[in-house]
């Protein structure tokens, strides 16, 4: 009786073997380009991250060494966000953190769009660079220089707004900085100029994406140049301004700390609409020295940013699947 010749099966781990390499030969050096920005992000973002332990300690300063401090700490629970939460300054710094954020987006949003729109409707793309140039400059200025120019306008005794602007209308002097009325005006003003120039240029890059022919079969159908961009442009470029407004709304318990508290020369006065959770948080850990409340107003800060970004992108999802960041 004659018998089978046994069957040569290759084995499993020579094949993965042979993909690994040609998957590290292939992919590998855009793994070490990646590297770099990693380690930074590790060492920056997730590394930090083990601190939040701090928010549920007490620190009693009572060995020199803060990683002593760190480790000994005694627990305390939930006790600082008691305390927190029991304050009237909690509800103060989220209501002007979340209300200010808000008014930051919305303005983005149109005057961003806006401007991309007027500026891909020039007709000169010299004058057209020339005006972006122009608008994108206050974007590298720094807080801090920005805040010198506020005070030359707002400056109660030789500034620009009461010795001449108020007094052509023939309005009384304003104590700028003792008054916190205006103050809901003038930073969505500063925030506008400032950082306009950064969205308009995301969003005509994303214009300029377009396809012409989408234009040119709109021009044959009758559609006049406003029709083309509600019923053109916006919806080509809704994927950018989805994810830019997520991105915003992600951050919407993050307010500019160089903003809040230089330009406002972080006068108590102001308090009232112009006290954030980052200052707060400042003013917790460096002024008044309770690590654990700034930890927990931190924390706080935190957890809140990410359920938002990812409630937000949750809705996205359902209303649009392709327009959802994950």
């Amino acid at each position: 009786m004659e018998q089978a010749a046994p069957t040569v099966v290759p084995t499993k781990p020579k094949k993965v073997k042979a993909l690994n390499q040609g998957y590290w030969s292939k992919y590998g050096i855009f793994y070490l380009m990646m590297a770099p920005a990693l380690i930074v992000i590790l060492l920056n973002n997730y590394i930090p991250m083990v601190g939040s332990i701090i928010a549920f300690k007490k620190i009693t300063y009572e060995s020199s060494s803060f990683i002593e401090n760190f480790v000994n700490g005694k627990w305390v629970g939930w006790k600082n966000f008691e305390f927190l939460f029991k304050t009237s300054d909690a509800w103060r710094i989220t209501r002007n953190t979340v209300l200010y954020n808000v008014v930051f987006i919305i303005l983005n949003l149109v005057i961003g769009v806006g401007a991309a729109l007027l500026f891909n409707m020039m007709r000169s793309k010299r004058l057209a660079k020339l005006h972006q140039s122009i608008m994108f400059l206050p974007f590298f200025l720094s807080w801090v220089i920005v805040s010198y120019l506020v005070y030359a306008f707002l400056n109660p005794s030789l500034g620009i707004m009461n010795m001449t602007v108020l007094k052509w209308f023939g309005a009384e002097d304003v104590m700028w900085y003792s008054d916190s009325t205006w103050w809901p005006l003038i930073l969505p003003i500063l925030n506008v100029w400032k950082g306009i120039g950064w969205y308009a240029v995301l969003y005509l890059a994303a214009i300029i994406g377009i396809d012409k022919e989408y234009y040119e079969a709109a021009t044959i159908d009758g559609a006049s140049r406003w029709r083309q961009i509600w019923s053109v442009t916006i919806p080509l470029i809704r994927p950018v301004i989805i994810t830019l407004t997520v991105l915003q709304i992600g951050k919407i318990f993050y307010a500019d700390f160089g903003m809040f508290f230089n330009v406002t020369r972080n006068a108590g006065a102001l308090y009232e609409t112009t006290l954030i959770i980052d200052t707060y948080v400042y003013q917790g850990f460096l002024v008044t020295g309770n690590i654990g409340l700034s930890s927990a107003a931190g924390f706080y800060q935190a957890i809140i940013g990410f359920l938002l970004v990812f409630g937000s992108n949750l809705i996205i999802r359902r209303i649009s699947k392709d327009d959802a960041l994950f």
